[in-house]
């Protein structure tokens, strides 16, 4: 992972879909607290740094470790559903595959709505559909894939209100299926990238772009992965004196190191 992560067509996809995605809602801000939870090696950690303070957090210290050699700086060993860190922190949280290698995916969403400042957004990625089960799963230690209406309701129990939730990754399902449903199920379990000449890894980034620019004007049908943008409401009573004031009532909380 750590050697692909700035050029496979896969995590440049996704690292992309999630920055348009941050350019519509923060434009050019530099001084968003971001939270990667579940930050593996730590490629989206670096890219998200043109947007603020980001702390890189994942249970792995072997993930952690990759993510210094790429030069992040803020890095935390801690349990998804246990984070140590003050409640209402932070005006971003990605969680990129990350929800399906947690036992209790509902604790994990919880914590990261009181980790959201109010107003603050989650941006997530899940894989999808069960029936794509295969090898590829069980070495990547999952304990599901999910459809659109499960990530909704689970991210609404947790009291984040959903924006956008779409299938993402739908140009290359009949390749992913192919390979996950016919090849995933034959020998050991094993992770399946397919690795791809230069052209053709190309082509397929340039695919997913223009894929990802669609899912801001339709939401996407079918695909591998399920891609929800969340928010934390702003509470009643500070609505109100907003819309007395004029002005906002939330002042950013002040950055603190991490406490681990």
């Amino acid at each position: 992972m750590f050697n692909l992560e700035d050029h496979y067509w896969w995590f440049v996809g996704r690292h992309r879909l999630v920055e348009g995605y941050i350019r519509a809602e923060f434009g050019n801000r530099s001084d968003l607290t971001i939270l990667d939870l579940g930050c593996g090696t730590g490629a989206m950690s670096k890219i998200l740094t043109r947007w603020g303070t980001v702390i890189s957090s994942d249970y792995s210290d072997c993930a952690l470790n990759f993510c210094r050699r790429r030069g992040n700086l803020h890095l935390c060993a801690a349990d998804a559903a246990r984070a140590p860190f003050q409640s209402s922190r932070f005006d971003l949280i990605i969680a990129l595959d990350i929800l399906e290698h947690l036992p209790d995916d509902a604790a994990a969403l919880k914590e990261i709505a009181r980790l959201l400042k109010p107003n603050g957004v989650l941006m997530a990625t899940v894989p999808a559909y069960s029936k794509l089960w295969s090898g590829h799963d069980v070495a990547l230690m999952h304990y599901r894939r999910y459809c659109a209406s499960e990530v909704r309701k689970r991210v609404i129990e947790a009291g984040l209100t959903v924006e956008k939730l779409t299938y993402t990754m739908t140009i290359l399902f009949p390749l992913v299926w192919f390979f996950r449903r016919l090849l995933g199920r034959k020998g050991p379990p094993r992770a399946t990238l397919v690795m791809a000449p230069r052209l053709l890894n190309n082509l397929l980034t340039g695919l997913l772009a223009v894929e990802n620019a669609a899912t801001h004007w339709v939401t996407l049908p079918f695909g591998v992965t399920v891609f929800c943008v969340a928010r934390r409401p702003i509470p009643a009573v500070e609505k109100a004196v907003v819309h007395q004031t004029g002005t906002t009532a939330i002042s950013a909380a002040k950055i603190n190191q991490p406490s681990c």
